[in-house]
């Protein structure tokens, strides 16, 4: 018989509708796997009796009679930036340590409505600041999965979304939120070989999610397969008043539409993605899905993104620089860290806060942030990242007149061992080299497995889309995901 910490979303939901299993049981089973597999350091807060009041308010629904609701015996993951009301909310980060909202956000707030229990908040990259989960104030995440080689090194799961993707492939929960700011739901996704989506900027309110970068910032869900993204998308979505970039649009019926025939369809294979020194099996993959797409029915052609190789400088301006503005609230006078030294004044007071509550990569970040809008630098800098912004923006546009989506790969290479690129900065950033430009123009994007690499690694592939065209995102997501047939799992060492 199957576990039930091997069941994904919409198996969790039909099991619990048609009585299969009670969604205390499911609960249950999953409180249990996330209490043991503490190794992998995924989880910041466990909170089992959210989950199990949520799982007892299905059951009693279903003996009721009453229509069960859309996510009703689904335990989920919360990363660690969605404020929870009455459960600490950090950041990953010192400086929010003790911090427990009295307020919740809206996505977390619309899964919950939705029948969503929380099984704990999941760690990751302080304030969303990484691309490895190495630079959480509490500790790595450590991915699952192992190389065949016979090496032991830990891995990463990838960042900022580090804790969502290490216990969604470890069985932990069959699905988490997180955040994408320039990458950080599609590369960990690809990583460890489970889906994420990145909606279009705007699908999903930010309000309640603690800002890192507000004009690239969005939430996405992550999941073990097409499908179970779609069915958590819906609930996450819809307009909210209290975010001014919220989209007033009415929430599509994903799960519903998803389709595998991309008959009629064009995709469009940007010739400028093929950057130097990429790995070949990286490449072999990018050809396979070609041929995956063509099988599904689709033309194929080529296209020109030509300011693609503007986008990580432009993006490592904008970002750090709305960084900067974001973070300017964390001083130690209304919550969180404050440090104040015997005779200090306010001054003194919000400099050791700030000293002993931000990482270093925040820190990093802030000071270039600081720096590109200083005033003597603000137009050479921060102007033009933005023009160069609109013009990446403009590439897709055109890019969209000749095709309906782009095929890349989802990052440049598999998973790397924790620590191997810590002291090189400008390494570990270029690990966003395909996610980025997608996030620079707001637009949907989601990466899916396609298959391992020599070592045993998983491998992504990435489709980006036009805006608002989630359904279209999902479907050749879909259409990729039947044809490689991924299975592999990690086997369990935690």
């Amino acid at each position: 018989m199957t576990e039930l910490t091997d069941l994904g979303v919409a198996a969790i939901r039909d099991g619990v509708r048609d009585g299969s299993f009670s969604a205390r049981d499911v609960a249950q089973a999953f409180i249990a796997k996330v209490s043991a597999a503490k190794a992998l350091n995924a989880f910041l807060v466990e909170t089992p009796d959210h989950a199990l009041a949520a799982a007892d308010a299905a059951d009693t629904a279903k003996a009721a009679g009453e229509d069960l609701k859309p996510l009703a015996g689904v335990p989920i993951g919360m990363k660690d930036l969605f404020c929870t009301k009455g459960v600490p909310a950090t950041a990953a980060s010192l400086i929010l340590e003790g911090f427990t909202p009295t307020y919740e956000s809206t996505v977390s707030g619309k899964l919950f409505a939705a029948g969503a229990g929380m099984l704990g908040k999941l760690n990751m990259d302080q304030f969303a600041m990484g691309s490895s989960n190495e630079t959480s104030a509490f500790g790595n995440v450590i991915s699952p999965w192992r190389r065949n080689d016979g090496g032991n090194a830990a891995l990463a799961p990838g960042g900022s979304s580090g804790g969502s993707s290490s216990a969604i492939a470890a069985r932990l929960c069959p699905a988490a939120t997180g955040t994408d700011t320039g990458g950080s739901i599609r590369q960990p996704a690809a990583f460890t070989g489970i889906a994420g989506i990145k909606p279009t900027y705007g699908r999903c309110s930010r309000w309640g999610v603690v800002a890192f970068a507000s004009s690239l910032d969005q939430a996405g869900p992550m999941a073990r397969d097409v499908r179970d993204c779609a069915i958590m998308l819906e609930a996450m979505t819809g307009f909210d008043a209290k975010d001014a970039t919220s989209l007033d649009l009415p929430v599509p019926k994903w799960e519903a539409g998803l389709s595998p025939d991309l008959k009629g369809k064009t995709i469009g294979i940007p010739k400028e993605y093929r950057v130097d020194n990429m790995p070949a099996e990286i490449d072999a993959l990018w050809q396979q899905g070609i041929q995956w797409m063509r099988d599904a029915g689709a033309e194929i052609v080529e296209v020109s993104l030509p300011h693609t190789k503007y986008a990580l400088p432009a993006y490592y301006i904008i970002a750090p620089a709305e960084a900067s503005s974001n973070l300017a609230r964390y001083d130690g006078v209304r919550f969180g860290l404050r440090d104040l030294p015997e005779g200090a004044n306010l001054q003194d007071m919000y400099a050791a806060t700030r000293a002993a509550g931000f990482g270093d990569e925040v820190k990093r970040r802030i000071m270039i942030g600081t720096y590109v809008l200083s005033a003597g630098f603000y137009d050479a800098y921060f102007t033009q990242a933005s023009k160069v912004r609109t013009l990446i923006a403009r590439d897709f546009e055109h890019a969209f007149e000749t095709c309906d989506y782009l095929l890349t790969p989802t990052a440049p290479s598999a998973a790397f061992a924790l620590g191997e690129k810590q002291a090189d900065p400008i390494a570990m950033y270029l690990n966003d080299v395909f996610t980025v430009p997608a996030s620079l123009a707001g637009l949907p994007a989601i990466s899916v497995p396609g298959g391992l690499d020599a070592q045993g690694l998983p491998l992504g592939l990435q489709i980006i889309g036009r805006p608002l065209d989630e359904q279209g995102v999902l479907n050749a997501g879909l259409a990729i995901e039947q044809r490689a047939g991924f299975v592999a799992r990690p086997e369990a060492w935690w």
